[in-house]
Order: structure tokens, then C-alpha cells, then sequence
């Protein structure tokens, strides 16, 4: 049977809610799985029937734990693993827990604020909700910090490449491995800097979306460590799918950052790169503006498994 991938390769929309949920122990909690995986099918479908152009989907990813937990297949996918904090000199891409995260994604926020409601009414009396971040496409997908983000985005056919798993992992064909985190920045601390110092932290223009030539960007901007190649010189990248969040009014404004991709080392790779550096010490400068509260890794089932889940 092919498989039937979840919305893992959907561009980003205009709005999205991102929620965590940390499963208790309760002996209805296999039933309850089983419900959850029709639910999120049913949602899927739903929305494509009834807003066939409203780009809306719910992708479900699975923790290490709750995979243990609710005694799904063995062996596990490859790379899914309780994810372990990597800790540089000065910053640390911290792990936290999560057993489910949802994806919700819609042009229109009243189908996935419906989504949202439908979830959580079916998880609340057996799981805690660990987070909810809802974020919303700023200007021309910039981030809080003005400058676009996604540039170096796979297109085409590579969005597929590099998300989901291949022939390496052939009982989990088409899944895809999700690492989210959540970052607040210090807004204060950035408005300090000058436009062509904000330039040199990330490596790009700010009002053009121009990467800097390889003479002129700095070696600790975020371009230079976050794009990674493997030991032969190949291009390894992921799907992201980051979107801004913030309050006003309490001064929180943050970048949920989202990555689907086919194998969770290039992800490790990338954010050693980030966080201890390339060289030791050489870590990505926008770390000093971009502190990473959370960090969790997740697996994404197809949709031909979540129908073998739901019974």
C-alpha cells in the first residue's frame, strides 16, 4: 500500500495554532488514542470537503514516550528518541516534555480554532494541554524580527525529499520526523542594533531578503550555521514551517520554530551548529536575541497508520 502521508509538506498559511499535550496514566488511554487517530482523519477530511480552498489540515506527531506508552509498533522509528538537550558555552537548546503536538493549519482561524476545540474536548479529561501557541503570517512572512523567514525552504518535489522518511525506513515510509520549539525574543535588545547590524546577525537584507556573499557574512550569522551540508558536500535541509506569536500587551513576542523532516540528524546537526558552533564557540548570534524555551521531537505517522491506530 502507498503510503499516505500527513500534510507534512503544506506551505505555510495564514494561521496556525501549535498545541502540546502530556498524556496521563488512565486505562481508557488506549481507547481514547484510538479515537483521537479517527478524530484527526475525520478533521482532515472534513475541512477538505467542506473548504476545499482554505489549505486547512491538523497534523498529529507522536513523543518517544507516548509511543512506549500506548504500545504502538515495534520497533520504533529509527530516529525517534527522547530528545537530549544540547548545550553550548552560553546557550542551550533546552528538551521539555510532550507525548502529542498538533499542527493546525488554515487560511480562515475559525476552522482550525473549530479543530482546536474538538481536540481538546477529547483529550482534556486523559491528557494535560503543556502549551498552546497560536501564530499568524506577519507581512510578507517575516518574523517578529522583520526579517523574512523560510527563505531556504525546499520547493517541488525536494519538500518531499527531505520530509519524509524514504526507502531507508521502510516500515515507516512517508512519516516524518517533527522537532518544534518554542523562542521569545528579546525585542528590546534587537531594536538596539542597527539595521545593518540585524543584517549581520542573520546574513540576509532586511528589506530585500538578500543573502549576504560569502566574503561579506559573518561566520556566527544565523544563515551561515543553520544551512548544513553532509560529509560529502550534499545540500541536507528540512521543511520548516516557523510561525510568529506575541503579546502586546505583556511583551512577549516569540518564533515558534517547526521542522519536518526525513531523518532527525539533520536536525541535530543543524542546531549543533546553532548552539555549541562551527567552530566550538562560533554559535549563532541570533541566539542572543532568541532564547529557545522549549524543545521536543515527535514522530509523524501517515495517514495509512493513524487508520490502523484508530481500529
Amino acid at each position: 500500500m502507498k503510503a499516505d502521508s500527513q500534510n507534512v509538506t503544506d506551505y505555510p498559511n495564514s494561521n496556525t495554532i501549535f498545541m502540546v499535550w502530556k498524556l496521563n496514566e488512565d486505562p481508557k488511554l488506549k481507547d481514547i488514542f484510538q479515537q483521537l487517530c479517527a478524530l484527526v482523519l475525520n478533521l482532515n477530511n472534513s475541512v477538505f470537503n467542506r473548504f476545499p480552498d482554505s489549505r486547512a489540515s491538523c497534523v498529529m506527531g507522536i513523543g518517544y514516550e507516548a509511543w512506549k506508552k500506548l504500545e504502538l509498533p515495534k520497533p520504533l522509528p529509527k530516529e525517534l528518541v527522547n530528545y537530549e538537550e544540547i548545550k553550548g558555552e552560553k546557550h542551550t537548546a533546552v528538551a521539555t516534555p510532550g507525548d502529542l503536538h498538533f499542527h493546525l493549519r488554515a487560511d480562515n482561524k475559525s476552522v482550525i480554532f473549530d479543530m482546536a476545540i474538538e481536540i481538546s474536548k477529547l483529550l482534556s479529561p486523559f491528557a494535560e494541554s503543556i502549551l498552546e501557541v497560536h501564530g499568524f503570517k506577519y507581512w510578507d512572512a517575516r518574523s517578529i524580527l522583520g526579517f523574512v523567514d523560510g527563505t531556504e525552504n525546499p520547493h517541488g518535489d525536494d519538500r518531499d525529499y527531505f520530509a519524509k522518511i524514504g526507502d531507508e525506513d521502510l516500515n515507516y515510509k512517508g512519516g516524518s520526523y517533527l522537532f518544534v520549539q518554542k523562542y521569545l525574543h528579546n525585542m528590546d535588545a534587537w531594536k538596539g542594533l542597527s539595521t545593518d547590524e540585524q543584517e549581520k546577525v542573520i546574513g540576509r537584507s532586511k528589506e530585500n531578503d538578500i543573502e549576504m556573499s560569502d566574503d561579506v557574512k559573518p561566520s556566527n550569522s544565523h544563515i551561515a550555521l543553520a544551512n548544513i551540508e553532509g560529509e560529502n558536500g550534499e545540500e541536507l535541509k528540512i521543511v520548516r514551517d516557523n510561525m510568529p506569536f506575541g503579546n502586546p500587551s505583556t511583551n512577549e513576542f516569540g518564533t515558534y520554530f517547526i521542522a519536518y523532516a526525513s531523518t532527525f540528524s539533520t536536525v541535530r546537526k543543524m542546531l549543533t551548529n546553532m548552539f555549541i558552533g562551527n567552530p566550538v564557540g562560533n554559535y549563532d548570534r541570533i541566539l542572543d536575541f532568541s532564547t529557545a524555551v522549549t524543545g521536543s521531537l515527535f514522530f509523524v505517522p501517515t495517514r495509512n497508520m493513524l487508520d490502523e491506530f484508530s481500529g
